[in-house]
């Protein structure tokens, strides 16, 4: 047996903070969406659950016994045991669900081994707010923290994007503490109604002036992506990737080559929405 998937990048074409429930967490209304690239994953029947990495943020992983897929492998037994390889391509701590895509991918291939339990979103969410809508990948709104999903009309499909990150990690606790500080925790409005493209360029990211206070490049990688003319440029999640999306791929492309050489330090990967 060998297996593979893509873990694919996940990005917030909008995301709105409602409100910081008493249990901590925060209400979020979002636009899930997927990129046709991200990390990859193997896996062979082994002896005993292991894991390894590799890629180029692979060091990022200080401990791959202790991390989402570890807990993955343990939240859906096997009968035998997995040897998992990650090639990590994407950042981490960097708003595209990493570590939940990851998540999702192997969820996906342990469903294509054998059947996976009736109460497997509900699983994947004991992994992370972001795991049940990686887990197959496809464009959702999501409210609550995340986890609780609905269709949306996906009028985006193939759009040709662009990610680009400053290659500085942002954590998300810190950026939701600095919402409440900045904004006062201030509800500014749901999430738009219509299709996908409409609620893309209807809605915002409230994180964003939270996550650039964090992390200024964030609003130079945002000046950079919207010099060279998407039709929508934002940041993703809690940052610091930011997207561009544009109506074809030479449009894409040829913004990657700008901002690869005026900003050749930057991380950036081009693709298209699922």
């Amino acid at each position: 047996m060998t297996l593979s998937e893509t873990a694919y990048a996940k990005i917030n074409l909008a995301l709105h903070v409602r409100r910081r429930r008493e249990d901590g967490y925060h209400e979020l209304e979002t636009l899930f969406a997927f990129v046709d690239d991200g990390d990859r994953l193997t896996a062979k029947f082994a002896d005993e659950d292991k894991i390894t990495v590799s890629g180029e943020f692979a060091g990022a992983l200080d401990n791959p016994f202790d991390n989402i897929l570890a807990h993955t492998l343990t939240k859906f037994p096997r009968g035998e045991g997995w040897h998992v390889h990650l090639e990590k391509n994407l950042p981490v701590a960097a708003g595209l669900g990493g570590g939940s895509a990851d998540a999702g991918a192997l969820i996906r291939m342990i469903a294509a081994e054998q059947s996976v339990p009736s109460d497997v979103m509900q699983r994947a969410a004991t992994l992370g707010a972001d795991v049940p809508a990686c887990v197959w990948s496809e464009m959702k709104i999501g409210t609550g923290t995340g986890t609780d999903l609905a269709k949306v009309q996906n009028d985006l499909k193939g759009t040709p994007v662009l990610l680009v990150n400053p290659r500085q990690p942002v954590p998300t606790g810190p950026v939701f503490k600095a919402w409440g500080e900045l904004g006062g925790g201030k509800d500014r409005g749901p999430l738009p109604t219509g299709t996908a493209r409409q609620i893309a360029t209807d809605g915002r990211n409230d994180l964003e002036t939270p996550a650039i206070a964090i992390c200024p490049a964030i609003a130079d990688v945002l000046a950079a992506m919207r010099d060279t003319a998407p039709w929508l440029a934002r940041m993703s999640g809690s940052g610091a990737t930011c997207f561009a999306l544009y109506d074809d791929p030479a449009a894409r492309d040829g913004a990657a080559q700008t901002i690869a050489a005026s900003h050749p330090d930057w991380w950036q990967m081009s693709g298209a929405i699922r």
